[in-house]
């Protein structure tokens, strides 16, 4: 498969005190990084998982990636053209190909307007004026699973599940190659969880779309996922095929996560690897890995220097002084 998306030494970087103020208090660095050195790519037709808890940095790079989020370094590129230099009018023409679904399924679409409106709306904003936008929302509309009896609704007189509907629809109005989906089936009950998840795939299916979703489910991201990484405090610690990951952790903080998701069989036993605290402030970030404080296998070196990054397998790589062994396969 092609590279639609690649993504190499990405920093995203925020002034978080004023420069008067850090003048008059002697701060030297009044910014954080909340992406830091963060390197991928997507493929045609590939489904991409950023996992990580609140606070990792999944977002902003999702939201750096369309032009939400400013770039210090690094390079974004689509299709082989790089977009952190295009200027707004050509990045917008790029835009069109790279469509976000955000995480609030009602809140992300404006209360003002109506569904036909909200699915009109890209059409208008790139100057399509040529479409017959009832035929297009109707289309639209009937790709997800609706119909134009929705034409009149309000976002707050739709259901979580008719609202992230909605929002795909919208995703695809200009018929773009990559979606960014931010917790696709966050505040939705299971059922209508795997009914979205279902719509995705058979989406991706039809229209040969790629996907990055982020999110901290891990259930979801191993049933949609060709490939996952790992964040944690912006940066990516342990990235690999998805069920290389689930298999092999290598990093503690993956094993963390993966062995705090409940299993339905209690007869099956597996490592528990417990988490220490709350994640670090980006604003006081660890020195050493940044994981040490919070690590149950942490040592001298940990607190002293930064990992280098290191491949186990072809593809299979992590951030860790001491990765962790292969598990035992479980047993009854």
């Amino acid at each position: 498969m092609n590279e639609l998306l690649e993504i190499d030494d990405l920093v995203v970087r925020f002034r978080v005190v004023g420069m008067t103020k850090a003048l008059l208090k002697g701060i030297r660095d009044p910014f954080i990084d909340a992406v830091l050195n963060v390197s991928f790519d997507v493929k045609e037709g590939e489904t991409f998982g950023l996992v990580g808890e609140s606070g990792s940095g999944k977002t902003t790079l999702g939201r750096a990636i369309i032009g939400l989020a400013p770039t210090k370094s690094g390079s974004i590129k689509f299709k082989g053209v790089e977009l952190t230099t295009l200027g707004d009018g050509a990045f917008k023409q790029y835009r069109r190909n790279i469509a976000m679904m955000f995480q609030d399924p009602v809140a992300s679409l404006s209360p003002r307007l109506t569904v036909r409106s909200l699915l009109a709306e890209p059409f208008k904003i790139h100057n399509m004026r040529d479409r017959d936008l009832d035929a297009e929302a109707r289309r639209l509309l009937e790709m997800v699973g609706l119909n134009d009896s929705f034409f009149g609704r309000y976002p707050h007189e739709l259901s979580g599940g008719q609202a992230r509907r909605v929002g795909v629809a919208r995703a695809l109005s200009l018929e773009p190659k990559l979606i960014i989906a931010d917790e696709p089936t966050a505040g939705l009950d299971v059922s209508v969880q795997g009914e979205v998840l279902n719509l995705l795939a058979r989406l991706q299916s039809k229209l040969g779309l790629s996907y990055l979703i982020i999110t901290h489910n891990l259930p979801v991201i191993r049933h949609v996922s060709d490939r996952i990484a790992i964040m944690y405090l912006g940066r990516f610690v342990e990235y690999g095929r998805t069920e290389e990951i689930f298999r092999h952790a290598a990093h503690p903080y993956t094993r963390a996560l993966i062995s705090a998701v409940p299993q339905p069989d209690p007869d099956l036993r597996r490592e528990i690897v417990k988490l220490v605290g709350e994640i670090p402030s980006l604003a006081n970030r660890p020195s050493g890995c940044e994981f040490h404080t919070r690590c149950p296998f942490a040592r001298t070196e940990c607190r002293e220097s930064i990992p280098a990054q290191r491949e186990i397998a072809p593809g299979h790589g992590h951030r860790c002084h001491f990765p962790l062994p292969e598990p035992e396969a479980d047993a009854a």
